[in-house]
């Protein structure tokens, strides 16, 4: 595609020098992040509600932009359950690695612009923007929200414990720490096992 070349060289990150010679969504990768979601799900069915019901399924519909045309099917449902207890009825949400809250974009996507955004030049930012359709006022509110709305975050407070040193910016601080092939994909599994952790811990209390 015209202006890809503008993705390489990233700068002397290795996560982003990895970036820079492969496609930024990889299909297979996406394929990892859904089975990582079903045994999310699966997880979060077999504890059950906390009134002791058993859990339904009750997914919401998603029409996730940024990734290829073709997906898996289940890539249009948040996975979610329903206490089957009448009276109760309770929503159980398990955390996503594919959805990050109710950003219409996938996971992959807002993490790798949102980290990309931080030291690239305009011009390049411009050739991302377009290859995925997300505009400057939607990046922007992304970068807003890991400045200053995650910071104050009890999955924030996680993070750094089980990541001693990370201060920021985010998600490119992480991604730089993350030794592995795929790092997208341990720092999405991340923030979902610290969302799960923060999510139970508050329904404890």
């Amino acid at each position: 595609k015209p202006g890809r070349e503008l993705l390489s060289p990233l700068n002397a990150n290795p996560w982003r020098k990895d970036l820079s010679q492969k496609p930024l969504i990889d299909s297979r990768v996406l394929l990892v992040l859904l089975a990582i979601d079903r045994d999310l799900a699966a997880s979060a069915r077999d504890r059950g509600c906390a009134c002791g019901g058993v859990l339904h399924a009750a997914n919401f519909p998603r029409k996730p932009r940024g990734g290829p045309r073709t997906c898996d099917p289940d890539f249009e449902s948040r996975f979610s359950f329903c206490c089957a207890v009448e009276g109760c009825r309770r929503r159980a949400t398990p955390p996503s690695v594919r959805f990050l809250g109710r950003r219409v974009y996938l996971a992959t996507v807002v993490i790798l612009i949102s980290a990309l955004r931080q030291g690239e030049s305009p011009r390049r930012m411009a050739v991302i923007r377009s290859e995925f359709g997300v505009d400057a006022r939607t990046v922007q509110r992304w970068q807003t929200y890991w400045r200053d709305e995650f910071p104050s975050s009890e999955v924030w407070r996680l993070l750094r414990i089980r990541w001693v040193g990370l201060s920021g910016p985010m998600p490119g601080d992480l991604l730089a720490r993350v030794g592995a092939p795929d790092p997208v994909v341990v720092v999405l599994r991340e923030l979902a096992e610290c969302a799960s952790l923060a999510s139970r811990a508050g329904h404890a209390a």
